[in-house]
C-alpha cells in the first residue's frame, strides 16, 4: 500500500473518532438538565469502588434517604441511581450499570412501581428515557434500550440509541455553565444524589399498613423480579427489598404482602416501612411534601435515620469517616446539616400557616 493512500486512511480515522467523541460530548450536554441528569452523572463522578450501598428505585427513592445523613451518622456510603417512574425492568440493568465502577457490599431496590401494570408505564416514553438518557453510551446501554422499548418500535429505537436526535434543539444547553460540566457525563453531585423537599401536602395516616392478605403483582412486573433475583443469584450480590412510607391503599399493601412472599422464599429480606409508621415517626399530616406520595425534608430525616437504624442491626458495614479521602462526602454532610435546618423551619412555617402544596395536574 502507498505512504500517500495510508496517511489518507489514517486521517479519515483520526476524524471520523474525533468527529464520534464531539458528538459524545454534545449529546450528554443537550439532554434536558434537571435532576435525574445531575443524579446519574453525580454517580459516575463517584471513585472507583468507594460506595458501600447502591439503591435503586424510583422516585420514593431521592427525596426519601439522604445519603449525606446516612454519611454524616454512620460513616456509610449510598448513592441512589433513580429516575422518576422508573419501570421495573430497568433493575437489572442499572445493576450491571452499576457494576462498571462499583462493587457495593448491597443493593436495595425500591419496590412501590411493582404494583403498576407495565403496560402504562411504557406508553409513556418519559418513564424509559429517565433510565436510557441518562446512561453513558455503551453496549450495556444498547442492551437497556432493547429490552425496555418494544420490538415493534424498531424505528422509533433509533432516537433512543441516538437520543441527540430528540434533543438536537437543545442547543440553549451549550450555553450553562452546569452542562459543561456533565461533558463527559461525570459530575460531583454535591448532595450524593439526595433532593430536598420543603413543601408540605398532608393526608390521613392509611389505615392499611400491616394488613393481611395477598394480591398477585401484575405478571410483567413479577417476570422481572424473579429476572432480577436469578440475575443477582447468578452474580452473588446482595440485596434487600424496601418500600417506603406512603399513602398506600389495601390493594397495594397485598401486593407487597405477595412480594414478601417471592422474596422470602429466594432468601432476600424484605422491608415495607408501611408496617412501622410509629418506630419511623412518620406523620402524614406533616410530612409529606405532595399528599402521601413522597416525603418533605422532616419526613425524610425520619426515614433516612429508621433505614440507618435497620441496616446497623442487621448488616456490619465499618463506620468509614476515619478513612482518607471523605473530603466529598465530609461537604455533603455539611452542606445537607444547613439545607435541612432551613428546610425544617420552612416546613415548620408553612404547617402553621396551613400553607399546602398545590398539585398541578397533567
Amino acid at each position: 500500500m502507498k505512504r500517500n493512500t495510508i496517511r489518507v486512511i489514517v486521517q479519515i480515522v483520526g476524524f471520523l473518532t474525533g468527529f464520534l467523541i464531539l458528538l459524545t460530548l454534545v449529546s450528554y450536554m443537550v439532554r434536558t438538565n434537571g435532576d435525574v441528569k445531575d443524579r446519574f452523572a453525580g454517580f459516575y463522578a463517584e471513585k472507583k469502588d468507594s460506595l458501600d450501598i447502591v439503591m435503586i428505585g424510583s422516585s420514593p427513592v431521592f427525596p426519601y434517604y439522604a445519603a449525606p445523613k446516612l454519611w454524616g451518622e454512620r460513616g456509610i456510603r449510598m448513592y441512589p441511581l433513580s429516575s422518576n417512574m422508573q419501570r421495573p425492568i430497568a433493575m437489572k440493568y442499572l445493576v450491571e450499570e452499576a457494576e462498571k465502577t462499583q462493587s457495593p457490599a448491597l443493593y436495595i431496590f425500591e419496590m412501590r412501581m411493582f404494583t403498576i401494570e407495565d403496560e402504562g408505564l411504557r406508553e409513556n416514553m418519559a418513564y424509559t428515557r429517565g433510565v436510557t438518557d441518562n446512561l453513558r453510551y455503551s453496549a450495556l446501554r444498547n442492551k437497556t434500550i432493547q429490552a425496555m422499548v418494544p420490538e415493534e418500535d424498531e424505528e422509533g429505537r433509533i432516537t433512543y440509541y441516538l437520543d441527540i436526535m430528540k434533543y438536537h434543539t437543545n442547543w440553549k444547553m451549550l450555553a450553562l455553565p452546569s452542562e459543561w460540566a456533565n461533558m463527559t457525563y461525570r459530575n460531583a453531585h454535591p448532595l450524593k444524589g439526595y433532593t430536598f423537599k420543603d413543601e408540605v401536602g398532608p393526608q390521613p395516616m392509611p389505615d392499611c399498613g400491616g394488613a393481611g392478605g395477598t394480591q398477585p403483582i401484575p405478571e410483567e412486573q413479577e417476570k422481572y423480579l424473579r429476572e432480577l433475583l436469578s440475575y443477582l443469584k447468578t452474580e452473588g450480590h446482595d440485596a434487600l427489598f424496601i418500600v417506603s412510607p406512603y399513602g398506600e391503599n389495601r390493594d397495594e399493601q397485598q401486593m407487597y404482602n405477595y412480594i414478601e412472599e417471592i422474596l422470602s422464599a429466594e432468601g432476600y429480606p424484605f422491608l415495607n416501612m408501611n408496617n412501622y409508621y410509629e418506630e419511623i415517626g412518620i406523620i402524614f399530616e406533616e410530612d409529606f411534601a405532595d399528599y402521601g406520595s413522597h416525603t418533605n425534608a422532616i419526613g425524610a430525616d425520619k426515614c433516612t435515620g429508621f433505614l440507618a437504624d435497620y441496616l446497623q442491626e442487621h448488616y456490619n458495614f465499618a463506620d468509614r469517616r476515619t478513612e482518607a479521602g471523605n473530603e466529598s462526602w465530609d461537604r455533603a454532610y455539611e452542606l445537607w446539616k444547613g439545607q435541612m435546618e432551613r428546610a425544617g423551619e420552612t416546613i415548620r412555617d408553612r404547617i402553621a400557616r396551613e400553607e399546602y402544596a398545590v398539585i398541578e395536574e397533567e
